[in-house]
């Protein structure tokens, strides 16, 4: 037996994180009551950017196009390169108009319980880019968090032995907060107050 269109989109709407069931059902109602082409045109969003988004080649960030256009910009000074854990937080501090380096998305933080090595994160591209280019500091910028200060630590001793200056963002963003949801005033102080690591 086929399951239920409505159930079926249910339980897909479901897997999105941060959904739960009764969440589900009213976005999948909302979607009912949409006028037709609301649905179609959503669901050509979805896959267009399945189709078209990308990590870009430099910084791995998700991009349409490669390299992407903060790697393409030439104004922004590729001697400081801000580490940040997903996309989310690089967009949280590009926001605050403070940051006018270069970026580097790790997509994730070390997790052991969760099974997130090393493996799983772009260190290994990480540590190729300073390699292979004129950095002269990496702020670590990822969340003020156990994973993220483990991270933030692993990172400092494959980066110190290459040269590099490591600075971590300032405090100022709550213990336990998410860079994503932190206010502007608050990003921009801890990426101005950031510390010698």
């Amino acid at each position: 037996m086929t399951p239920d269109p409505i159930q079926r989109l249910v339980v897909e709407l479901a897997k999105l994180p941060g959904i739960g069931e009764k969440t589900a059902q009213r976005l999948a109602f909302h979607i009912l009551k949409a006028p037709r082409e609301y649905a179609r045109d959503l669901s050509r969003a979805i896959a267009e950017v399945v189709d078209k988004v990308k990590l870009c080649s430099v910084c791995c960030a998700l991009t349409e196009h490669d390299p992407c256009p903060l790697c393409s910009d030439s104004r922004r000074d590729g001697k400081v390169l801000c580490v940040v854990e997903g996309v989310a937080d690089q967009l949280a501090i590009e926001r605050t108009r403070e940051f006018k380096g270069r970026y580097h998305v790790l997509h994730g933080v070390l997790s052991p319980l969760e099974g997130v090595g090393p493996d799983q994160l772009r260190v290994k591209e990480l540590l190729a880019r300073l390699g292979s280019s004129l950095v002269e500091e990496v702020i670590v910028a990822t969340n003020p968090d156990v994973e993220g200060e483990v991270t933030a630590l692993y990172l400092t001793k494959l980066i110190k032995p290459l040269g590099v200056r490591v600075t971590r963002i300032a405090q100022g963003v709550p213990m336990g907060g998410d860079l994503e949801y932190a206010d502007q005033v608050t990003l921009a102080r801890a990426l101005t107050g950031r510390r010698e690591m």
